[in-house]
């Protein structure tokens, strides 16, 4: 096991970030996070990559105790966080290569490791330039690229594709796919996306500092337990209120999207139009996704 946290529990002042927080994460396995802002997951990566000492709890990486041994975790973790680190007065190898040089890489072996990555990541023509003057996504590969210049046994990512463009998040995962079969790494990912978080072997949804769902993504889904209809009305509250009159407290309003969940929620749609003459100005029938699990425990 190459992270174990207990019961962590972080306050600022009168509020809790993290509540007794409780996670493992294995060699080769990729977990995702999906919270929405002030879940508390900006705080538990603040303290995974040892920004932050635990207040209360055990946070063990790698063997080591993050609060008493912050130097010894540093060395075998990778950390992108989604604001940019990389010295803008520095172009993108010098950049690297001060990096690699932090972890005891250096000669020929740096130099290689730079080149592939720059290379792998699409910003080897790019070597020369000044870091101040590269575009976000090319920024972001960059930092992507430094993070994995000293082959860490647990890497840590913050919205890492945030900004790139599809060939550039295909050059991601090929390369997390690679450093898991390979190196047995392990990989921590904090996303919004859903596509994205479908890739992930499990996956930690946090409300308030709270776990409130754990699971794979098939089994996440699982607990809608039907099938979702949307239906988008010319006055959504007040269809809201002639729905739940009608056919119970399962109907809910988000986003000025009416949703229905039901075992089969198909059957529904007739009915659901019917009353409300007149009001509807679209409806859809899908399968549970990672969407509606998100929307359904940060309620």
């Amino acid at each position: 096991m190459l992270l174990a946290v207990e019961g962590l529990t972080h306050r600022y002042g009168d509020k809790t970030a993290l509540d007794q927080f409780t996670m493992h994460l294995n060699r080769r396995e990729i977990v995702g996070l999906l919270g929405p802002n002030g879940s508390g997951k900006s705080t538990l990566l603040r303290v995974l990559s040892t920004l932050v000492k635990p207040q209360t709890g055990r946070v063990e990486i790698c063997g080591f105790d993050a609060g008493k041994l912050p130097e010894a975790v540093r060395s075998r973790i990778g950390v992108v966080f989604q604001t940019p680190t990389l010295d803008p007065l520095l172009t993108v190898e010098e950049n690297l290569l001060i990096f690699g040089s932090f972890f005891g890489i250096s000669g020929r072996a740096l130099h290689e490791r730079v080149r592939h990555l720059m290379q792998q990541f699409g910003i080897l023509d790019r070597r020369t330039d000044f870091a101040k003057t590269l575009s976000g996504g090319l920024r972001r590969r960059a930092e992507i690229a430094r993070a994995l210049l000293h082959e860490p046994q647990l890497l840590i990512f913050d919205e890492p594709t945030s900004g790139l463009d599809p060939a550039a998040r295909d050059d991601f995962w090929k390369a997390i796919e690679e450093l898991r079969e390979k190196r047995s790494t392990a990989i921590l990912i904090s996303t919004h996306l859903f596509d994205e978080a479908e890739r992930c072997d499990s996956l930690i949804l946090l409300h308030r500092g709270l776990r409130v769902a754990e699971g794979t993504p098939a089994e996440l889904k699982a607990t809608i337990g039907g099938q979702i209809v949307e239906l988008v009305a010319k006055k959504p509250e007040a269809a809201l209120e002639t729905l739940r009159a009608k056919f119970g407290a399962a109907i809910e309003l988000s986003d000025g999207i009416l949703r229905v969940e039901a075992k089969d929620a198909h059957q529904m749609i007739p009915s659901l139009v019917e009353a409300l003459p007149g009001e509807v100005l679209s409806v859809g029938l899908h399968q549970p996704t990672l969407a509606d699990v998100f929307r359904k425990v940060t309620a």
